[in-house]
Order: structure tokens, then sequence, then C-alpha cells
């Protein structure tokens, strides 16, 4: 698979900068990034959490975040990111240097030719800006799955998933060699623009990311020498083994010379630990409602802190609050030190549960100003 040359990276876009490595700001002790599932709570719209989007995407950028990303799912009332492509688009027309991207597109869902069109689209609205981070999982249920693919045999998308990636590599390179069947099929926007009469090459190449909960990707990334997020989030146990299993597989690449892992956090700062507290378990009750098949919009904190969980639910909320990081923002700072210390990863990339955008965008000031990042 071919990529970029390695180049001397930067922080804010430009020209130079490889996409993948950022450079710590303040006193933090890698960069830190932003993923945004674009929430929907009770009593607001989708259309609010678009705009929301924009504004904290906007914040993000203000307070030298590195990346901002949004993730597929399906399905999902309280989650309105089912369109990564179209949402990026939005955001790339109401920032200048934060880099977008996806956290991720999930490969399977989609034909490889589609996404090489849709992000070589990003990359002309936004260049230099622009990660494609890709899944296996489907980001939704199986029948959910078996609608969007059109097929009831969805394990072949995920057996399948390293032909796909190679595939969708070669539409964003156009470099099919010679005889293959798709040898004459172009993505356009992309590199064939350049080889036309007239034509100019674009400096930039969104650079592919491979996602994780589990061994598969984390193995895959490393192998192909691909920069590697890992879902923390949601998969904590996983997340030390996953990275070294990424890092003893890694080979050089003309990507990366070495491996750079980026792990996802949940993590909400408030002026107080009891408000922190009171605020995420709005997310933990919308979580234990997935589980049992009753997806709905994001509750209210009163709802929540109303809710009377059953002995199995409780359970669940505290292992799943267990992983959260929340308190007041010198308490966050903290829990983001040691989790980078303690798994090495090269770049933490939070994502806020909280039923209002005004809590997330509250929470990633707070942990800036704690790291001591620019105001903008």
């Amino acid at each position: 698979m071919s990529g970029e040359d390695q180049q001397t990276p930067s922080t804010d876009g430009t020209p130079g900068d490889d996409g993948i490595r950022g450079t710590a700001l303040g006193t933090a002790p890698v960069p830190l990034s932003v993923l945004d599932l674009v929430t929907v709570g009770a009593g607001s719209t989708a259309t609010a959490a678009v705009r929301t989007a924009v504004d904290l995407a906007r914040t993000a950028e203000r307070r030298g975040y590195h990346r901002y990303w949004v993730a597929e799912h399906h399905s999902m009332p309280g989650v309105a990111s089912s369109s990564p492509a179209v949402l990026l688009a939005h955001l790339a027309a109401h920032t200048d240097r934060i880099r977008l991207g996806s956290g991720g597109v999930m490969l399977p869902n989609h034909a490889p030719l589609v996404i090489a069109e849709q992000f070589g689209t990003l990359e002309a609205m936004a260049p230099g800006r622009v990660d494609l981070g890709l899944g296996r999982a489907p980001g939704t249920d199986g029948a959910t799955a078996a609608a969007l693919r059109r097929t009831e045999r969805l394990h072949e998308g995920a057996d399948d998933f390293p032909q796909q990636l190679a595939e969708l590599a070669r539409f964003l390179d156009d470099d099919f060699p010679d005889g293959h069947p798709y040898a004459r099929i172009h993505a356009v926007p992309g590199p064939v623009q350049s080889t036309s009469p007239g034509g100019v090459q674009s400096p930039h190449r969104p650079p592919l990311w491979l996602l994780g909960s589990s061994g598969f990707s984390a193995r895959l990334a490393g192998a192909l020498g691909l920069p590697f997020a890992f879902a923390h989030h949601f998969s904590a146990a996983n997340t030390v083994p996953a990275l070294d299993l990424y890092r003893s597989s890694f080979r050089p690449s003309e990507v990366l010379a070495e491996p750079y892992a980026l792990i996802g956090v949940s993590a909400l700062a408030a002026e107080d630990e009891q408000e922190a507290l009171r605020q995420v378990r709005t997310g933990a009750l919308a979580m234990v409602r997935l589980r049992t098949g009753r997806p709905g919009l994001v509750p209210t904190p009163e709802e929540a802190a109303a809710h009377h969980f059953s002995a199995v639910e409780q359970d669940f909320v505290d292992s799943w609050l267990g992983n959260v990081l929340h308190g007041t923002p010198d308490a966050v700072r903290q829990g983001l030190d040691d989790l980078a210390k303690r798994t090495g990863a090269d770049e933490l990339m939070i994502t806020a549960n909280a039923h209002t955008g005004e809590v997330r965008r509250r929470s990633y000031d707070l942990i800036a100003d704690a790291y001591g990042l620019p105001r903008g």
C-alpha cells in the first residue's frame, strides 16, 4: 500500500504536515484531540446537534486541540453522525486550521471507490487537513448493517477488510497495476487529474488510520505501517495489549518510520466533582438503554438522577463510569497524564458525554485551561 512520503510534521494542517503527528502544546504530555458523536439530547434536535458540532470544532481549533473527528453510527436516535463525510464537509466550511477526520468510517458498510471519492472531495475542500480513519465493525446492530450492506452475510465484510483496505488505498493513490479490472477506474477528485492535460498534482492525500477495540486492527495497522487509533473509551481492558501488539507488529512504511498510537478516552471536566458526576451519569443511562436494546436521546441530568437502576444495570454503570475521567479540571488532567504514561500513547482523543453541547464545550475549555493551551 502506498502513501505520502515522510515529511516534517507541523500542527496546523499546512503543507509539510504528514497528517499524523502532532506537537503537544502548553503542558500537555502529548497532543490532545476531540472525538464527537454529534449527540442529540432529550428536548433537542439533530439540527441543534450539528450546530453544536460546529461550535465544538471551533472551540477545539481555538484552544489548540490537534484534530476533530466524527464517528459513523446508525439507527441510534441520540447519535446524529451517520454520515461522517457530510458532517466533515460542513465542519471544514466553518474551521480554518484544525485537522478533521473520521473516527471512523466503517469500511465494510461502503464501496471503497465511494469512500475514496468522498474523502478526495473533502481533501479538495480542506487541503492538508483531512484524516480517513477506518473501522471494520458495522457501527450498529446486525439488522441495520444488513440494510446498509444489502446482504445477510455480514461476516464477509469483516473478513474481507484487508482486501477492502488495499482496494481503497489503490483508489486513493490511483495505482492499480496494468491488467487489473479497476486499472481504468479513477477516484475523482484524485491523482488522475494530475495526469490529464494541464493537470497539477495535489500535494496532499488523506492519510489512512486504522481504528479498533481488539487485536485485529492493531496487528494489521502495524504490519502495514499505518497509524492506529484504539477505542479505550469502551474497551479499556484491551488497550495496553492492543498497543503492545501494534508496536510489536509494526513495520516501517512510506507513511510512518515508527509506530504512532492514538487512544480515545471519555473525559468530562466541570468546576466541581459532583457536577461532573451529575453530567456523566446522563451518558451512563444512555449506554444502559443502548445495551438493553432501547436506544434513545441522551437523557437530562435530572432524568438520570431520578432513574432507578436494577442491580445488573448498576453494575454496568459502575463499570462504565470507572472508565470515564470526570471531576475538576486538575483531576481530569491528572487522569489524562496517568493514562498517557501508562499506555505510551502518542495522542489522546477526548470524547465528552453529556446532555448539552454547552457542558461539553465548557469541559473542553476547562481541560485546555488545565494544560495551559492557548485561548486563541
